[in-house]
Order: C-alpha cells, then sequence, then structure tokens
C-alpha cells in the first residue's frame, strides 16, 4: 500500500542533499507520480521530508504529530499531484504550503479535542462531586448558571473560537458580522464566564 511505502521511506529521507534544489527533476517526480509511479513519491519523499518535518515539528510541537502530519502531506501529493502548477512556484514551496495549512488544521483539531477532554473531564468531576447532592455542588451551580447568563450571539462566538478552532477573522466570515463585533461578544461572554467561576482574566487564560 502507498502508506507502507511512505513509511518505508522515513529512514532514508534527506540522503539526497546535491539533488535538494533541483526544481526540473521535482517536477520529472510530480509527472511520473501522475502516472501512477510509486518510486517517483518514495524518491520525493527522500529529497523533502527532513525540512517538511522540521516545518511540522515547529509548528505542532509533537514528533509523532509531526511524522503523522508528514505522512499525510506526501499522500495528499500522490494523489492530487496533477494539481501541481509550476508557475506557481517550485515542488518544494507546493509541499510546504501543504505542511504549513495542514499543520495548522491539525493544530486546531488537536486543540479542539484537548478542549473538549477537558470539559469532559470537569463534567465527571462535578458528577461525581455531585453524586450525593447535586443541587449542593457549587460548582455544578456555577457551571449551569454561566451558560444560561450568555446570550446566544456570545455562546456562538465561543463555540466556533474554542470547539471550531476559527479565528476572529473566519467567525467574521462565517457570522457575517464585523470582527469588531467578534471580538466584543468573545470579550463579553469570557468576562460572564471567569466571573461566574471567580476567575481573573490570568487565572481563566492557564
Amino acid at each position: 500500500m502507498i502508506t507502507n511505502d511512505i513509511s518505508r521511506q522515513a529512514q532514508n529521507a534527506g540522503q539526497n542533499p546535491s539533488l535538494a534544489n533541483d526544481s526540473d527533476h521535482d517536477r520529472e517526480l510530480i509527472a511520473a507520480i501522475t502516472k501512477g509511479e510509486r518510486n517517483a513519491l518514495a524518491e520525493l519523499y527522500d529529497r523533502h521530508a527532513s525540512v517538511l518535518m522540521g516545518i511540522a515539528y515547529r509548528i505542532l510541537q509533537n514528533r509523532r504529530d509531526a511524522e503523522d502530519l508528514l505522512h499525510d502531506v506526501f499522500l495528499e501529493a500522490w494523489r492530487k499531484a496533477a494539481s501541481y502548477d509550476a508557475k506557481r512556484g517550485t515542488v518544494r514551496s507546493w509541499l510546504i504550503t501543504r505542511v504549513r495549512s495542514r499543520g495548522i488544521d491539525r493544530l486546531r483539531s488537536l486543540k479542539t479535542a484537548r478542549t473538549h477532554a477537558m470539559l469532559q473531564a470537569n463534567v465527571e468531576f462535578e458528577q461525581n462531586q455531585s453524586s450525593e447532592n447535586i443541587s449542593g455542588s457549587p460548582d455544578h451551580v456555577r457551571a449551569r448558571r454561566a451558560l444560561t447568563l450568555l446570550s446566544d450571539a456570545q455562546r456562538k462566538v465561543i463555540e466556533l473560537l474554542y470547539f471550531e478552532g476559527l479565528s476572529c477573522q473566519e467567525i467574521s466570515a462565517k457570522c457575517e458580522i464585523p470582527i469588531g463585533t467578534v471580538k466584543s461578544r468573545l470579550s463579553a461572554a469570557l468576562n460572564i464566564l471567569r466571573n461566574s467561576f471567580g476567575l481573573s482574566g490570568e487565572q481563566a487564560n492557564v
């Protein structure tokens, strides 16, 4: 399988430094990949994996996540080699763009997953703490109160920011509202949540 072919090349990455800047050869490899030649993909991996791995690691700060990202980018290169346009840059720049784009997407996904895990842990903790007398749990009461205090508009931007990983600009486009409105709603919502849990601004961001 393609995944196995790519994985077997990991130990060989960077063995052809003399070819690293040979754009013409890279284009030849892309042309071969579009024809289904797996050896061409393996050689492309050898030539660029080291640099791309460094970029992936700087984005994700985790070696396993970076390796997974690199693997996915080369799979995408295999499937979408025909989309490469030499007029828009070198093959290396094409691959780097994909690593950065997919890396940012993956980082957002990882942050969202971690946020969900933290929220779930908080819910389970509250349930355990309040199993004998749920109405007497201060944390449970504050959590429910905080949710009810947020307006629909405030809750929407909070969900888009923390659960979908969107930037303020992306939220602005998605909701079709000015970016200043997005920021003001986020600020108001965070203040409500901080006040509900008795946190200062610095504590709430820990």
